[in-house]
């Protein structure tokens, strides 16, 4: 036997293996619409809704264990996902913690750790007495859902027009790019203030001004890669055997994108938790009576008392930025695997 037979197969890093569909891809769907459609449809549902996310908190659990295997490929990659991992298992986890009910008020500004009429409030309450450590982690669910949600529709657009305009070129390349460009020369939150205006304010209208607001620098990623994947030797084997446009975009081009899609879409995910929250805070985005991190901070900083009880401001601003700093961390440490690879 030669010793090239003998050699062991290397194991793909784990971009390769987020790159290929798999298995994770069953967790993550698990994981992900009972959380989606209990946030988004769960008061058409009722009182049952909570059933619906029964499959998700094992489906998170299993996927964090299985984050933690990349440990020894990237550090920083999995300290990001066990941040970001925190939440989504907050907001999955939400209904069965036990939690106040965090529109309830009990007690107003009750410093942390401090307990009042029998209850035990580890984060104290803001101004209405509602719990903060409730709301907390309720909030997390909408800027979670909502952040992704945009996200991925734009991501969606944005690769398909891209690969339409690199891989077809021509005037399909002209007009498409033109219309990112327009786009793009206006800036991120003045686009969203338009939109939002227009169409009213919604979860779903925030999917839509995320979407033209990130859909043509997606396009842009995409359309390079298309031009540089378009003249390889599989794409020029599948024109010579006729193969249709669309067929070669999805099968040949769009597996090869996957990898710096990926790391993309991690550190948009960041922009895009602070362009809610800030849309949030300005009165633009998700409206009460449920709990978000915006809302809370808008609320705080239009307390008169705020420098008295500041932890009103620092609980939803840090978990803001821990959210979005576990989505940097992730896309560094898989922009770090991408270049060994």
């Amino acid at each position: 036997m030669s010793a090239a037979a003998e050699a062991p197969i290397p194991t793909p890093s784990v971009l390769a293996r987020l790159s290929r569909p798999r298995p994770l891809v069953v967790l993550i769907l698990l994981m992900w619409v009972p959380l989606v459609t209990y946030v988004m449809f769960g008061h058409l549902i009722g009182p049952s809704r909570d059933i619906l996310l029964v499959p998700a908190v094992p489906a998170t659990l299993i996927l964090y264990v299985l984050a933690m295997r990349a440990w020894w490929e990237s550090k920083i990659a999995v300290i990001g996902a066990t941040m970001v991992f925190f939440w989504m298992l907050m907001a999955v986890s939400a209904p069965y913690l036990p939690l106040i009910d965090p529109n309830q008020p009990i007690a107003p500004f009750t410093l942390p750790f401090t307990e009042k009429n029998g209850i035990f409030f580890w984060l104290g309450t803001d101004f209405k007495g509602r719990d903060m450590l409730s709301r907390a982690i309720w909030g997390c669910q909408r800027v979670i859902v909502w952040g992704v949600t945009a996200t991925l529709v734009a991501y969606v657009v944005g690769t398909a027009f891209g690969l339409i305009a690199g891989y077809l070129g021509g005037w399909w390349d002209e007009i498409i790019s033109f219309l990112a460009n327009v786009l793009l020369s206006f800036p991120v939150m003045v686009l969203f203030i338009l939109i939002l205006n227009y169409l009213g304010q919604s979860g779903f209208n925030i999917v839509i001004a995320v979407t033209f607001a990130s859909a043509p620098a997606i396009m842009r990623i995409v359309r390079g890669l298309a031009l540089d994947i378009k003249s390889r030797d599989y794409v020029y084997a599948a024109q010579t055997r006729g193969e249709h446009p669309i067929w070669i975009m999805v099968i040949e081009l769009l597996p090869n994108v996957r990898g710096p899609i990926i790391v993309d879409a991690c550190l948009r995910l960041g922009y895009t938790t602070v362009a809610i929250t800030t849309l949030t805070f300005l009165g633009l985005g998700l409206q009460p009576p449920d709990p978000d991190w915006g809302l809370m901070i808008k609320e705080a900083a239009n307390t008169a008392m705020i420098f008295k009880f500041s932890y009103m401001l620092i609980i939803p601003a840090l978990s803001v930025s821990s959210l979005i700093l576990g989505f940097n961390l992730m896309a560094d440490g898989l922009r770090e695997m991408s270049l060994r690879d």
